[in-house]
């Protein structure tokens, strides 16, 4: 018997960049390689100074 399904959203997604990005990427090289650390002190006025941080910490963390 065929039955129906009815789609409910999920209010909340779990996802982790490092998990989407393979090890040997391209961009973990790069980022590697690279000094980002400029980025936190010129995007800090964007950030709330209370509640969870933003995304720039995963390429520009300390």
């Amino acid at each position: 018997m065929l039955g129906r399904k009815e789609f409910t959203p999920k209010r909340f997604y779990e996802f982790s960049l490092e998990a989407q990005v393979p090890s040997d990427h391209l961009l973990r090289r790069i980022g590697a390689a690279l000094d980002l650390s400029f980025v936190r002190r010129l995007t800090a006025r964007f950030y709330s100074h209370t509640g969870r941080p933003g995304s720039i910490r995963w390429c520009c963390s300390s």
